[in-house]
C-alpha cells in the first residue's frame, strides 16, 4: 500500500505542476501564439472548472471502484491534454488541453484522501493531508525556475512533450501499483444528498471556496503578468519569485500537517492561518505600484499562510460516515477548485476592463478581488462547529 501511496503523491506532484506552470509559460505564450492575459486566465480556469465538474462522478466511483483504477485511467486523459498543448496554435486549443489537464489531474488528491480515510487512523489525517500536499507541492516549485529553465534550453512544445510522456508514465505506475482498500457493504448507499443535508459542513465548505482560491489564482497565473508588466520582470526572474512562493507553500502545508493534535483544534488553526492571508491580500492591493521586494514578501507569507486546505480538508471529514467518505472528500475538493476556475475567468475580466494607466492598477483589482472574497469566506467560518478526531 505504502508504494502505491507513493505513485499517488508522485502524481499530485504532476497535478500542483500544472495548475501553476502558466504563470512562467506566460510570456512565452504571448510572444508565439499571440494570445492575451485575459486567454490565459480563461486557460488555467478551465483546468480547475474541468477538474472541479469530475468531483462528484470521482468520489462515486472512489466509493465504488476504488482509486487504482479511478486514478489511473484518468491520469492517461491528462497525457493526451499535455500533447494538445505541446501541439497549440492559439487560445481555444490551449484552453481545450488545459481542461483535459483538469481532467487527469482530478482524483489524484482525493484517491490519496480516500485511502488515509480508510486505512489510517482518524487522528493522523491531518497530517498525513498536509505531509501529501507538502510534498506534492514540489511540482509548484518546478514549474517555476526549473521549467523557465527546460523552457529556454528546449523550447516550451518540446518541454511539453515531455511533460506528456512523464504524465502517461505517471497513470501507467498508478495503474500496476495502487492497491484498493476492501470494499464496504454500503458503497453503494447514500447520495451527496445525504452530505448535505449535515449542517455543521456549510461553513466548512465556505471555507473550503476561499481557502486556496487567492494563492492558486495569483501563484498559477497572476504573479507572471503582474510582475512582467509592472515590474519589467523577464521569464528566468518571474520563475525565481515563483520558486519561493513555491518553497513557502510546500512548508505551509508542512507546517499546518500536525497543528491540529499540538493546539487541539482545527477550526482556530484555519481562521488564523487564513486571517493573515486576508492581510497579505489587502497589502499587495495598497502596495501594488511599490518596489518588487514589497509584493514578493507578501506573496510569499500568502503562500506560506494559505496552505490550510488539507486541514479544511480534515475539518470537514470529521463529519462523514464511512461509507460516504470518498463522496464526501471530494463534495469538499469540488468547493475548494471550482470558486478558482471560476475566479480566474472572473479576474481576467476584471484586469482587462480596468484602466491599465497606471500599470498597476489592472492588478490592484484582482488583489482587492482575492481580498473581499476571503473575508466573505473567513465571515461564514466563524459559525462553523470545532472537531477533531
Amino acid at each position: 500500500m505504502r508504494i502505491g501511496i507513493a505513485a499517488l503523491i508522485l502524481a499530485y506532484v504532476l497535478s500542483q505542476f500544472y495548475r501553476a506552470f502558466l504563470a512562467v509559460m506566460a510570456p512565452v505564450l504571448k510572444a508565439d501564439l499571440g494570445v492575451s492575459a485575459a486567454d490565459l486566465a480563461s486557460a488555467s480556469g478551465w483546468w480547475f472548472l474541468a477538474f472541479a465538474a469530475m468531483q462528484v462522478p470521482i468520489g462515486s466511483l472512489l466509493d465504488r471502484i476504488g482509486p487504482r483504477l479511478t486514478t489511473g485511467a484518468l491520469m492517461a486523459v491528462g497525457a493526451v491534454g499535455a500533447l494538445v498543448f505541446a501541439k497549440a496554435a492559439g487560445a481555444l486549443q490551449l484552453k481545450l488541453a488545459m481542461a483535459l489537464i483538469g481532467i487527469g489531474c482530478a482524483p489524484v488528491l482525493m484517491a490519496s484522501y480516500f485511502i488515509f480515510a480508510r486505512q489510517f487512523s482518524p487522528a493522523v489525517f491531518g497530517t498525513l493531508a498536509g505531509l501529501t500536499i507538502g510534498i506534492g507541492s514540489l511540482g509548484n516549485v518546478a514549474s517555476a525556475l526549473p521549467l523557465s529553465a527546460a523552457v529556454a534550453a528546449f523550447g516550451w512544445r518540446e518541454t511539453m512533450l515531455g511533460l506528456a510522456a512523464i504524465t502517461g508514465a505517471v497513470a501507467l505506475v498508478i495503474l500496476v501499483l495502487v492497491r484498493d482498500p476492501p470494499r464496504l457493504a454500503t458503497a453503494r448507499d447514500g447520495s451527496l444528498l445525504d452530505l448535505l443535508r449535515i449542517p455543521a459542513i456549510w461553513p466548512i465548505l465556505a471555507m473550503m471556496v476561499v481557502c486556496y482560491m487567492p494563492i492558486a489564482g495569483l501563484r498559477g497565473l497572476w504573479v507572471g503578468p503582474y510582475f512582467a508588466d509592472v515590474h519589467g520582470a523577464d521569464p528566468l526572474e518571474i520563475g525565481r519569485i515563483g520558486l519561493w512562493i513555491g518553497l513557502a507553500m510546500v512548508a505551509g502545508n508542512f507546517a499546518y500537517g500536525p497543528m491540529d493534535r499540538w493546539l487541539g483544534t482545527r477550526k482556530w488553526v484555519v481562521f488564523g492561518g487564513n486571517a493573515v492571508t486576508l492581510a497579505c491580500l489587502v497589502g499587495l492591493w495598497w502596495f501594488a505600484a511599490a518596489p518588487p521586494a514589497t509584493a514578493t514578501a507578501l506573496l510569499i507569507a500568502a503562500g506560506f499562510f494559505g496552505a490550510s486546505f488539507p486541514m479544511v480538508i480534515a475539518h470537514g471529514r470529521a463529519f462523514f460516515p464511512p461509507h460516504l467518505m470518498g463522496r464526501g472528500v471530494t463534495l469538499l475538493n469540488l468547493f475548494g477548485i471550482a470558486p478558482i476556475g471560476i475566479a480566474q475567468i472572473v479576474t481576467g475580466r476584471i484586469h482587462a476592463a480596468t484602466d491599465p494607466v497606471p500599470p498597476a492598477a489592472p492588478f490592484q483589482a484582482v488583489f482587492l478581488f482575492f481580498a473581499v472574497t476571503t473575508a466573505i469566506g473567513l465571515a461564514v467560518y466563524l459559525l462553523s462547529q470545532d472537531r477533531t478526531d
